[in-house]
């Protein structure tokens, strides 16, 4: 069993001002201290300002790895703080872009989440980062981090052991998802969940049909 930790629980500090439609955004995670209740729609008193794109039993929790925000820290030149991107779980040991979709964590004694979908990049969080471009390289490099949802509430604290309960045997990762998907994985995606074997996220669907339609 492949065992990993949580780094940081982070939720929303404060609203800020955004120049998107909403106006404003709940993208400013940042640590806390002491363990934290998750329920179906994520980490307690976290929220999300654009519920259209963001949040939901599908999206209740984001995971983002510490070798891909050490990575990150290294090609801008600045230190990359747990919540810098958003996330709730700054997490080591398990990877989350290179998760397998479908794959379920146990965290501390009785949190279960399963893994969803990738993080799409958008352009609120390319005004977070003030980087130039910010969005295309975030893409380009791949290191996405993971949506899951709750399958079984309880309580999050730094220092909790992940473990790796469940892992699909299709094999494909977030970020295989993410970066290159074929017509093969989508195919096998979709068999697994008309086969009631694997519960995707509703926004897999659209994005089947766009890939489908780009190899016809």
């Amino acid at each position: 069993m492949e065992l990993g930790k949580v780094l940081a629980v982070c939720r929303v500090h404060q609203l800020l001002p955004d120049a998107g439609n909403v106006g404003v955004t709940a993208i400013d995670k940042r640590a806390v201290d002491g363990p934290v209740k998750v329920g179906r729609l994520g980490v307690h008193a976290d929220v999300q300002a654009d519920r259209k794109h963001h949040g939901g039993p599908d999206q209740a929790v984001y995971a983002y790895s510490q070798d891909d925000a050490d990575y990150w820290a290294a090609e801008l030149g600045r230190e990359v703080p747990p919540g810098l991107f958003g996330e709730n779980l700054r997490i080591d040991g398990v990877e989350a872009t290179g998760a397998v979709i479908g794959e379920r964590w146990r965290i501390g004694a009785d949190v279960l989440l399963e893994v969803t979908a990738p993080r799409v990049p958008c352009a609120t969080f390319g005004r977070r980062m003030g980087e130039e471009r910010w969005v295309k390289r975030f893409t380009d490099a791949g290191r996405v981090g993971t949506y899951l949802r709750v399958l079984a509430k309880g309580t999050i604290a730094a220092g909790d052991t992940i473990a790796v309960e469940h892992r699909p045997e299709h094999g494909i990762t977030i970020g295989k998802y993410f970066s290159a998907p074929t017509v093969h994985d989508v195919t096998a995606l979709w068999r697994l969940a008309e086969a009631g074997k694997l519960d995707l996220a509703e926004s897999y669907w659209p994005y089947f049909e766009r890939v489908l339609r780009g190899h016809s």
